[in-house]
């Protein structure tokens, strides 16, 4: 059984609820089906029947919950969640009422009001469009200040480097320049991630040019002073964490370099958690993994907020929706 398939059995057996916002959308409707006949998890399809038979004329709405936010009697008690979380920011009741009937930000008041399990959109609207709601009214985990994002790694083969078959890589989809304190975030909700949905145990590496001090940008970008930094502030958060660095990406992965370059290391070169230093270097380092090295690519995965709440790519399949529902479900 691949861990693909492996996900979708156990978010099977959690029986989760799990908000789709865009029922506008073809992909998301089949999907919804799709996840609903699979029994992967219960599925609320924010969207009216009318329109969802329209988009998706062969899917089969049974078994799916459908909710409007212009008819919903639930609008009014969200609206009121919405105020109160944002009336401090300035928000009026007014202003709270008419978001409430946005359907990113239904969604997320349905998370917030624990009406469902998991939140996922993000098909046809934006990613700030999408991740907005969750920052303004699910908010971050207890402990943790940063939403990230990360990619499940999936081998096409084990090999020497890999032998877990799987990698966690972070953050290759939404902070660009993270500072050393939002790098210890990503670190340890990246090592979660790890655990809790790609079922290994998490040896991180926090990756840089630079090996234990081998390298030097302080006149510079300061790029490894930084991840310096965040090596420090992550092991205090969570002692206990297999976390090192700063490491080069064969002085993470390779075994022989590891020894040769930080023998002192119990995370050189038997990684399986990578953390990258900026968007640029994640975001290429995924992509070369998976064009040139044949990994499968599950996410972006959303890490740090207080529910789970996910973005989909606006080019995204309808496995890429089932498979990023399953994964919701596990998160929660």
């Amino acid at each position: 059984m691949s861990l693909l398939d492996e996900i979708k059995a156990k978010a099977t057996a959690r029986k989760k609820t799990i908000v789709l916002c865009e029922g506008e959308d073809k992909r998301v409707v089949e999907a919804a089906a799709e996840i609903t006949k699979a029994g992967i998890a219960k599925i609320v399809l924010i969207g009216n029947e009318e329109e969802c038979k329209k988009v998706a004329p062969g899917a089969d709405l049974t078994g799916i919950t459908l909710v409007d936010p212009l008819t919903s009697d639930k609008t009014a008690e969200y609206a009121a969640i919405l105020y109160e979380a944002r009336k401090a920011k300035g928000m009026t009741e007014e202003q709270a009422k008419e978001q409430a009937k946005d359907r990113t930000m239904f969604g997320a008041l349905m998370l917030k009001a624990g009406d469902v399990d998991g939140y996922v959109s993000g098909a046809c609207h934006s990613t700030a469009n999408t991740l907005r709601p969750g920052l303004q009214v699910v908010k971050t985990a207890p402990g943790i200040k940063t939403v990230s994002s990360c990619f499940i790694m999936i081998a096409p083969q084990k090999h020497a480097y890999n032998p877990d078959g799987v990698a966690v890589f972070a953050d290759c989809a939404i902070n660009i320049e993270p500072t050393a304190e939002q790098l210890a975030d990503i670190a340890l909700s990246s090592a979660k991630t790890a655990k809790d949905i790609a079922g290994i145990e998490p040896r991180v590496a926090m990756l840089s040019f630079s090996t234990k001090g081998s390298g030097n940008d302080d006149k510079f970008t300061q790029t490894v002073p930084k991840v310096q930094k965040a090596v420090e502030l992550a092991k205090q958060a969570e002692p206990a964490l297999a976390l090192d660095g700063e490491f080069q990406f064969d002085a993470a992965v390779a075994p022989e370099v590891g020894k040769l370059k930080a023998p002192d290391s119990k995370v050189a070169g038997n990684a399986n958690v990578f953390v990258f230093p900026n968007i640029n270097a994640g975001n290429i380092g995924y992509k070369i993994a998976q064009r040139f090295g044949g990994y499968m690519a599950v996410g972006p995965i959303c890490q740090g907020f207080a529910k789970p709440l996910n973005d989909l790519s606006r080019g995204c399949t309808v496995e890429d929706i089932v498979a990023t529902v399953a994964v919701t479900a596990l998160q929660s």
